[in-house]
């Protein structure tokens, strides 16, 4: 990639290992449960995380709702975080296809939902009521700068659901860079929950895909809501292929792009026309002073006119998130910095 993209991990391209892979997949029907690399993608996803079985989906976001669907009976309620992305960026899907209520929880500074909030959120058995079915985590938690979630909250949150009949499920996009940050393997960031569903594209590479994980009967259920919601792939071993190096692979080298986005933040803090806002595992969030010589607008077309692409978070014209990647390199990182300096300086 010649263009110095910090808009998002998702910008990320497969590679050349990656294409190599996709070139020589061994590749069958999915739909018959006969394309052995799928196959393996999905035993070998599962394993990682001690759950039972793994269902390929074309997205992150088809992996959420059908673990909604399966897990929630239309007219019950899952309790989420209101800055959740199944929340803000899913499209209502829950509720538009799976007829399913949300309870929406303040989410905190540290990407949780309070313990308390949660257990004061679950319904009473009433006839007036709609039962209390699932509840939702996200981790790392995107809407607030990237934070990982605590693995003994995790598991708190989990006893909780277990106490009162609940199941817990996990929207795990970038779990990998949460069991990065925390030190624990995959099995134990998760451990108490009863579905996880990951990204194989943003930081691990691959050109699509996610892996929505769980019990055997769970995915049985998972793979009839995949064909609901048009997901059934026929020879999907071609993105199965990358997702494996994904998998295996390129969530071993995150800890580089958690480092260079702390170099990244460091540099940040030295610039008088920037607040810092926060830096966690590979976001960065900063604002613009009104010292600056640019206003937000501008900034970004300045950038853009020297290969370099940054955008405002959430419409504001003077906040922006960076998200670091396997392309932004430390050389990179610098080439940025420089540009940054100039347009701030005018």
């Amino acid at each position: 990639m010649k263009i110095i993209d910090l808009r998002s991990d998702t910008v990320t391209e497969p590679t050349v290992e990656m294409r190599h892979a996709m070139a020589d997949a061994v590749v069958g029907d999915d739909v018959y449960g006969e394309d052995p690399t799928v196959n393996r993608l999905e035993s070998e996803a599962a394993e990682m995380f001690g759950m039972e079985a793994g269902l390929f989906v074309t997205s992150g976001s088809q992996g959420n709702l059908i673990a909604l669907l399966t897990h929630t009976p239309r007219g019950n309620e899952v309790i989420i975080g209101d800055q959740s992305h199944i929340f803000l960026y899913e499209q209502g899907g829950l509720a538009a296809v799976g007829g399913i209520m949300h309870n929406a929880l303040p989410v905190q500074a540290d990407g949780t939902l309070e313990l308390s909030a949660i257990e004061h959120a679950i319904r009473d058995e009433d006839d007036h009521f709609p039962r209390t079915r699932l509840i939702a985590l996200e981790n790392t938690q995107g809407t607030v700068g990237g934070v990982p979630l605590p693995a003994d909250y995790t598991a708190k949150v989990a006893v909780l659901a277990q106490a009162n009949g609940l199941i817990l499920h996990i929207d795990g996009a970038r779990i990998f860079n949460a069991v990065t940050s925390v030190g624990l393997s995959p099995e134990q960031t998760i451990k108490g929950a009863d579905s996880m569903t990951f990204c194989l594209s943003k930081g691990l590479g691959a050109p699509a895909g996610s892996v929505l994980v769980g019990s055997r009967d769970f995915i049985k259920e998972a793979r009839r809501n995949r064909k609901l919601l048009g997901g059934g792939m026929r020879q999907a071993g071609v993105l199965a292929a990358p997702g494996l190096i994904a998998l295996h692979k390129m969530s071993q080298r995150l800890q580089d792009d958690h480092d260079n986005a702390a170099y990244l933040a460091d540099c940040l803090k030295r610039l008088d026309e920037i607040d810092l806002l926060s830096q966690h595992t590979n976001f960065i969030f900063f604002e613009l002073k009104d010292s600056a010589a640019v206003g937000g607008v501008e900034l970004i077309e300045c950038l853009k006119e020297q290969g370099i692409m940054i955008s405002s978070y959430h419409g504001r014209d003077t906040t922006f998130r960076l998200v670091l990647h396997h392309w932004i390199t430390r050389e990179r990182v610098d080439i940025f910095v420089e540009a940054l300096k100039k347009v701030l300086l005018g």
